[in-house]
């Protein structure tokens, strides 16, 4: 029993980085979760005195089940979803916090290395192979030497997944990937924003879009994408329309950068992310599926918003 703690409590402090792991290969926090408990369980099978480098141990064996989990969506799909305009199948989940990210420690751990939606959107349009091998080395600095093996391909094998999934995220773009800047300055372009989608002022609204700026929107029946529209003209014409739900927006934190939660009535009508770079809005992410913000969690209470 005493060496069940300890592996326990030795376990406990990889949790983070295997989260954080997990979260950006399979894009959903409820799976995140899964992946890391099923590394728990084959740990506790193995036994950690059989284990020399837990941290790597668990890192490799986390991604793997995670390439697992990926395959099985592929295999179970019965009723499968429809993909969005741009291939992916869905939104990644957002990790959603108070306004202040830093005071909300799950979300600091799973937005470690400020990693943003915009970033998980285009990873999820990635095979399973191609991602795996890109989130290991390009976000955790895992070398080829481990990857190669757990996709089981060569080490030349697994640098090339890495470098073709890495052309595809640039080919996509991924401006706004990364927060940018002051957190203070990239608050105040979105706050621009919505002050000018309240007055309808579209010139306003084109002086804070970047001019490739991309609006993606998910809502509606079984989580597809609805919508997406680039260039700055036509995200203005849809952001007009945000007028509506002006009194309900409160300043929240997805994904370590900037956002709002739509909220009344006690419950959360929409998240929405955005990647800002410079003075430019480049990137609007929308969550709005009622039924993926239910699993999620997601309440005004819990985000410490007051309505009213």
């Amino acid at each position: 029993m005493r060496e069940l703690f300890s592996a326990a409590q030795r376990f406990e402090e990889h949790r983070p980085r295997l989260r954080a792991v997990a979260y950006r290969i399979l894009g959903s926090v409820g799976e995140t979760d899964d992946a890391v408990q099923e590394t728990w369980l084959r740990l506790e099978r193995t036994g950690i005195e059989n284990v020399d480098d837990l941290g790597a141990w668990t890192t490799t064996v986390t991604a793997r089940v995670c390439l697992n989990m990926l395959r099985s969506r592929e295999q179970r799909r019965e009723e499968p979803l429809e993909a969005g305009p741009w291939g992916a199948e869905r939104l990644p989940d957002p990790v959603v916090g108070p306004a202040a990210a830093g005071d909300d420690p799950e979300t600091a751990a799973l937005t470690a290395d400020s990693v943003g939606w915009a970033l998980m959107v285009v990873v999820q349009e990635l095979n399973p192979l191609e991602r795996v091998a890109f989130v290991l080395h390009d976000l955790f600095a895992v070398p080829y030497t481990e990857i190669g093996p757990l996709v089981e391909r060569s080490e030349d094998a697994a640098r090339q997944l890495a470098s073709r999934a890495r052309r595809r995220v640039r080919e996509q773009g991924t401006r706004g990937a990364v927060p940018d800047g002051d957190p203070a300055r990239r608050r105040r372009v979105v706050d621009a924003f919505f002050a000018a989608a309240r007055e309808g002022d579209i010139d306003g609204l084109l002086s804070v879009l970047h001019p490739d700026a991309v609006l993606r929107s998910e809502g509606g029946v079984r989580g597809r994408y609805t919508t997406r529209i680039t260039g700055a003209a036509d995200v203005a014409g849809q952001a007009v329309t945000f007028h509506r739900f002006a009194p309900f927006v409160h300043p929240a934190s997805v994904n370590g950068a900037e956002g709002v939660v739509v909220a009344t009535g006690g419950r959360v009508l929409s998240v929405m992310g955005f990647a800002v770079v410079g003075d430019r809005i480049a990137a609007i992410d929308v969550l709005a599926d009622p039924d993926r913000l239910e699993a999620l969690g997601l309440t005004p209470h819990a985000l410490g918003i007051r309505e009213g």
